[in-house]
């Protein structure tokens, strides 16, 4: 399934969508322009978002097409002649809104980077949960290239994702850095050949939707909160969500599972 219905003979969709089992998998597909945010992209993200939020989704895949994840936005469909700062703020705003959406999202959402990722694709990474990128994948903020902002949440979630230093790196020089170096600040979850990241994805996005959805909801929530809590008002909070939760259904489920030496299953 896509986010737009392909007849025959139609250009294929910007961002096509594939329910495999529990896991929906998003895939940018503007790969002659590095999957470059334009309306299009930010339709289609925002379609994935309402899809996933629906009850036989448990875990969402971004991933890009061809050598880039995203390149950033698509800056040769901005006029050239009279620059509408109105009209850029609106564009821009509304792929903040889109990254808010997925980042707010209430499932585990994985970002599987095949190569390239600067500017808007690097904020789209940065409200994923885990980053699965290929070896060699490269990352920029690249906003200061061209004398422009991040404006999707790029300098408020890029600190919190690799501290401060490597953060203003980044946005001050605009260079790219590679995975490899970014890993040991524990911005990436795992490092895979290029010809194995879908298996990977595959993998942990089906590990993650065999789990309580009601369990990973809670501790995205927690984790998130957390980082702007004190300890004391991130524990209360810890206290009070296992205190809601132990009246589910999950805690029985998953407890005879382990009685029975069987792995739980849990519904919806």
């Amino acid at each position: 399934m896509s986010a737009t219905d392909i007849g025959s003979g139609a250009k294929a969709p910007a961002v096509e969508l594939e329910l495999r089992g529990k896991v929906l998998w998003v895939r940018l597909q503007r790969p002659e322009v590095l999957n470059a945010i334009n309306e299009e992209i930010v339709e289609g993200l925002s379609a994935a978002v309402d899809r996933a939020s629906r009850k036989d989704v448990r875990a969402m895949v971004i991933r890009g097409t061809g050598r880039a994840f995203c390149a950033g936005a698509d800056l040769m469909e901005v006029p050239g002649a009279i620059i509408d700062t109105a009209r850029i703020k609106a564009t821009v705003e509304r792929v903040a809104a889109v990254v808010e959406r997925i980042a707010a999202l209430p499932k585990p959402v994985i970002a599987g980077v095949n190569g390239l990722c600067a500017a808007g694709g690097l904020e789209i990474v940065l409200a994923c949960d885990l980053v699965v990128a290929v070896a060699g994948a490269r990352f920029a903020d690249a906003h200061s290239n061209y004398g422009l902002l991040p404006g999707a949440g790029g300098s408020a979630r890029l600190p919190r994702a690799v501290g401060e230093p490597m953060a203003k790196r980044l946005m001050f020089t605009g260079d790219f850095v590679t995975a490899e170096e970014l890993a040991p600040l524990g911005f990436i979850a795992l490092i895979v050949p290029t010809d194995t990241l879908d298996e990977a994805l595959e993998a942990l996005g089906n590990s993650l939707a065999a789990r309580s959805p009601r369990v990973m909801a809670a501790m995205k929530r927690l984790v998130t909160a957390g980082g702007d809590s004190t300890l004391n008002e991130a524990l209360r909070a810890e206290d009070e969500t296992l205190t809601a939760y132990l009246e589910t259904p999950d805690v029985v489920a998953g407890l005879a599972a382990f009685r029975q030496g069987k792995r739980p299953t849990f519904d919806d």
